[in-house]
């Protein structure tokens, strides 16, 4: 009973609508009628700027964060690593669940990634490590913040699976599970990046800046 309880506490942590908060009180706009129409922080650097879009990235990422951390409220938890392992990923699902469809903003919500790094940064540091490194890279030689998401959530389970080879089985269906999630909530930026239509963020400007003026060189 107490696990269901914190289950659904994680929901609606994972439901505190971030991005609509900061975009309708530092804008008076709701962020979802604008850009791709997603609630996360991707589209927040997107409408707002580097300043708001890193804000709601953190808080995004804290939500995950401390949805997780509420396995220190049962004690046996504390002293059963594999079931706290397990518990764990419970939580931080149902947090990931409630950021994807927020029941404080009609179910509208956005795809979960920042909150799905926190998660997985509190279960297994090292990996999450892995994965934003891979994230970093791609997104400096792409600027496509979608492509950098996906191939980060693809690096999850080879992490898990074949670099550090996790013997734990609910482990590896997770880390399985959430590229297949990733993966899913980003057919539409899939699409857009085939079609060479996806928005790159407005980062290394000066980098841009030199290979433009070289090609008119």
């Amino acid at each position: 009973m107490k696990e269901l309880i914190l289950i659904i506490v994680a929901y609606f942590i994972g439901s505190i609508p971030t991005a609509l908060i900061i975009s309708k009180r530092f804008f008076g706009i709701d962020i979802r009628d604008y850009g791709s129409g997603n609630m996360g922080a991707t589209n927040t650097f997107r409408v707002l700027g580097s300043r708001y879009g890193t804000m709601v990235m953190i808080l995004d990422i804290l939500k995950g964060i401390c949805a997780v951390l509420l396995y220190n409220f049962i004690s046996y938890y504390q002293h059963n690593e594999l079931e706290r392992i397990n518990f764990m990923i419970g939580l931080g699902l149902s947090a990931v669940i409630g950021h994807i469809f927020p029941i404080f903003a009609g179910f509208r919500g956005g795809k979960g990634v920042a909150t799905l790094f926190g998660m997985i940064l509190t279960v297994q540091p090292v990996v999450a490590v892995s994965c934003i490194g891979v994230f970093l890279l791609v997104l400096y030689l792409t600027r496509y913040v979608s492509l950098s998401s996906i191939l980060a959530a693809i690096a999850l389970p080879i992490c898990v699976l074949w670099i550090w080879n996790e013997h734990e089985v609910m482990y590896r269906v997770f880390a399985l599970l959430v590229a297949a999630l990733v993966v899913f909530t980003h057919q539409k930026n899939i699409g857009r990046i085939l079609k060479g239509v996806e928005s790159r963020m407005p980062i290394l400007k000066h980098r841009d800046r030199r290979k433009s003026r070289r090609r008119h060189d």
